[in-house]
């Protein structure tokens, strides 16, 4: 059995995948070796976006689906994420969901944690984790509470690739 993915690489990963279908609010859920996401898309407001959510909910008798992720797909997922990405030395948009929550996954690794359930609403997280001793945690925190932490792993990426 191969050395698990860290949370923050599985984390930006699916935070690509939701973001690229529009999904920012939504609930995930860590079961075994696959993640379950239960979100709906942003609202469009064109005639046309509205058309096409009616076909969809013709065909498919509602759009409250999930998604599922499986190790696989998150390697998949981070593969394509990473020929996308650009090698800059600039700080990434914290507010766009892949960084959001990798900072998140990142959080969850420092602090030894085993995620169980991670809800996202438009400026607010809440994180279900099971400690280091299996003692369940729950916080509720500000999508912002994250940014210090998430500019203190970027600085620390950007001197690991100069020392190397």
């Amino acid at each position: 059995m191969g050395a698990k993915t860290p949370y923050d690489r599985q984390l930006r990963a699916i935070g690509q995948s939701l973001e690229a279908q529009r999904i920012h609010r939504f609930e995930l859920s860590h079961q075994g070796e696959r993640y379950v996401v239960k979100g709906e898309p942003e609202k469009e407001t064109s005639l046309l976006a509205t058309l096409r959510i009616w076909q969809k909910r013709v065909r498919s008798e509602g759009l409250d689906t999930s998604l599922n992720f499986t190790a696989p797909d998150l390697e998949q997922l981070d593969h394509q994420g990473r020929a996308n990405r650009t090698k800059s030395n600039q700080l990434p948009d914290f507010h766009r969901l892949p960084n959001t929550l990798r900072t998140v996954g990142a959080y969850l690794e420092l602090d030894g944690a085993e995620l169980i359930e991670l809800q996202k609403k438009e400026l607010i997280l809440t994180i279900l984790s099971r400690d280091r001793a299996g003692h369940p945690k729950l916080e509720e925190r500000s999508v912002a509470s994250f940014y210090d932490l998430f500019v203190r792993l970027h600085s620390r990426r950007g001197e690991k690739k100069r020392g190397s």
